[in-house]
């Protein structure tokens, strides 16, 4: 058990490390998150917490319900700012998939399908990003993937209860940014591609 309390502090600190500079570009005005896109991922992570506390997920599930926080707090500091508060159909399909999970989870009771749910909506989620790294793979920082990659591989190794539930979303994470890391280093090899376009957007990794 202890063990377990160790890899969940690490993945708490890794998130915060990580976080940081984001949240300092928004006070500072370099960054412009999406509101309409925080919001989501901050309700959808939420909903994830609750699933991996009822599951047994234990000191495991912290290091989520902290990136939960954190992703609210987000949207709400890209509110205040006047950041990107524009909202498409591509959004509120992210958005009622979010909530679809809620009922679901409900009349179900079980809450596997809440989290099967959650994950696929964040991962739809790594599709503007991928398509903008691939046209302009220095556009997106391979320290800020690599940190929560090796954060939610932690998450899962401080579980205290291993079922589909507590693991499917941060092994499915990890693994995204995986994935996206190994795409950013490929395309920045190829010949010809901007050296230095660094968007500030919205991305974002659980």
């Amino acid at each position: 058990m202890p063990f377990k309390q160790v890899f969940s502090a690490l993945a708490i600190a890794l998130t915060l490390v990580a976080f940081y500079p984001y949240i300092r570009g928004i006070l500072q005005g370099s960054v412009k998150p999406h509101v309409f896109s925080w919001v989501i991922w901050g309700s959808a992570t939420f909903v994830v917490f609750l699933a991996q506390l009822q599951a047994g997920a234990g000191v495991g599930a912290w290091p989520i319900g902290l990136s939960a926080g954190i992703t609210a707090s987000i949207a709400v500091l890209a509110f205040l700012k006047r950041s990107d508060v524009t909202v498409t159909r591509i959004d509120w399909f992210f958005f009622l998939s979010a909530l679809s999970s809620l009922p679901l989870w409900y009349f179900t009771e079980n809450p596997l399908w809440a989290v099967v749910v959650l994950t696929t909506v964040d991962l739809l989620g790594f599709g503007p990003t991928v398509r903008k790294v691939y046209d302009f793979p220095h556009s997106e920082s391979l320290v800020f993937f690599g940190m929560f990659m090796l954060r939610n591989l932690l998450v899962v190794a401080a579980l205290e209860r291993y079922s589909v539930t507590t693991w499917l979303f941060p092994v499915a994470v990890a693994v995204a940014c995986g994935l996206l890391i190994t795409l950013m280093a490929v395309r920045r090899r190829v010949p010809g591609n901007p050296p230095d376009r660094r968007a500030q957007g919205s991305s974002r990794a659980a």
